[in-house]
């Protein structure tokens, strides 16, 4: 009896020893599972773009989702250079202007994806009046101030944080703009997360805080050409606005101070139409704008869709929503051909088209539009969303 009662424990002993060790093993196995497991597409690169003239690096940083679609950012004006998305077929193509280099963001491009403030779009007669004081700005459109003046936003140098613990690959952007930069009041510190997620959505948030009362009217300045072509025009892409009426302009392109109706004019786009379809209007607002430039006024409130745009060929589509009272549609008017292009040759007229969420024009100067002064102890805070899909 004690030998068999011996016996049983050296056989208990034995079991456990041996459970024991298998255990540890499927833990081992487990751990080396876990160390070959792919990683997750989604990630950000960083790589040297060039070199600024006081010889500090501009960097460029890759955020890349699980579908392959890219976006690469500059510290640079915090400019979108390349925006990578799939067509129907699943072919993946760059869809925005830009340039292969920093020398031509360098040489005063027309804004090509870049952040813009301290206050987007134009403001009438360079100069405004807050508190019973009145600021000058920089004419640099004519006798207007045009998206920050001489010096704004697009052509700073914007410190860049990747966000790697984020669920989606994200980066924070951060820059203060100092008290009467640019004519300006009051120390503005402005932060911008761009995040790209798996549905294909790009997240531009903004948010900014001031010590002093001023005006702040942020956006994002990329030009799109949904077909990936940029030697093809973009009057065959289609375009939808949520607005019923728009900002009807001077010659100079300052607002009136009216919101017109859109019906029965060729800035009705409640339902999707090709750019081009009226373009070349007799309409006396078409002509200011040498196309289209103007600010619509969007329907509702809240985070909602503003807008649409549809390549036929490709099958891109792009839906944008936000939480702005209004959006800018650009249609690259000014573009005439000398400027070099990625893909090669020369970005030729309208080849690229804007959709800028945003307060409205000259708001500073105009009592009846929406307010955009920003006082101490208030947060800016605002969001636009670029979702990407094929149809």
């Amino acid at each position: 009896m004690n030998k068999f009662n011996h016996l049983k424990g050296f056989m208990f002993s034995s079991v456990l020893v041996l459970t024991l060790l298998s255990c540890k093993n499927e833990t081992k196995q487990e751990e080396n599972n876990t160390e070959t497991e792919p990683k997750p597409a989604h990630m950000i690169d960083k790589k040297t773009f060039g070199v600024m003239p006081d010889n500090s690096e501009i960097s460029v940083y890759t955020l890349k989702n699980d579908n392959g679609m890219e976006v690469s950012v500059i510290n640079y004006g915090g400019i979108i250079t390349s925006l990578n998305v799939p067509d129907r077929n699943g072919n993946v193509e760059d869809i925005v202007l830009g340039f292969n280099n920093l020398e031509d963001y360098l040489k005063k491009p027309p804004y090509f994806g870049a952040l813009i403030g301290r206050y987007g779009n134009r403001i009438g007669d360079a100069k405004f009046t807050l508190n019973g004081t009145e600021y000058q700005l920089a004419k640099n459109d004519g006798e207007n101030s045009l998206h920050g003046g001489e010096k704004g936003f697009d052509k700073v140098f914007w410190n860049i944080e990747p966000i790697t613990d984020s669920e989606n690959p994200t980066l924070k952007l951060t820059y203060r703009s100092e008290d009467m930069e640019e004519g300006f009041p009051g120390n503005l510190d402005v932060e911008v997360h761009y995040i790209l997620t798996n549905d294909n959505t790009l997240e531009v948030d903004y948010k900014a805080t001031t010590d002093k009362p001023t005006v702040v009217n942020l956006t994002q300045h990329t030009y799109f050409n949904l077909s990936g072509d940029f030697s093809k025009s973009i009057l065959d892409q289609e375009v939808s606005i949520n607005a019923d009426g728009y900002l009807p302009v001077s010659k100079t392109l300052i607002p009136t101070g009216e919101v017109r109706s859109v019906e029965g004019t060729p800035f009705d786009f409640r339902k999707s139409k090709s750019i081009g379809q009226d373009i070349e209007d007799k309409d006396q607002q078409i002509s200011f704008g040498g196309g289209f430039d103007h600010c619509w006024v969007l329907n509702g409130d809240g985070m909602r869709e503003a807008a649409t745009a549809y390549d036929p060929a490709s099958g891109r589509y792009m839906v944008v929503k936000t939480n702005e009272p209004a959006i800018q549609f650009y249609t690259g008017n000014f573009l005439d051909g000398t400027l070099p292009a990625k893909g090669g040759g020369n970005y030729e007229h309208r080849t690229g088209f804007c959709l800028e969420t945003q307060h409205y024009p000259d708001s500073p100067n105009k009592p009846d539009f929406p307010s955009t002064e920003l006082k101490p102890g208030e947060i800016y805070s605002s969001k636009t969303t670029f979702t990407f899909s094929t149809k």
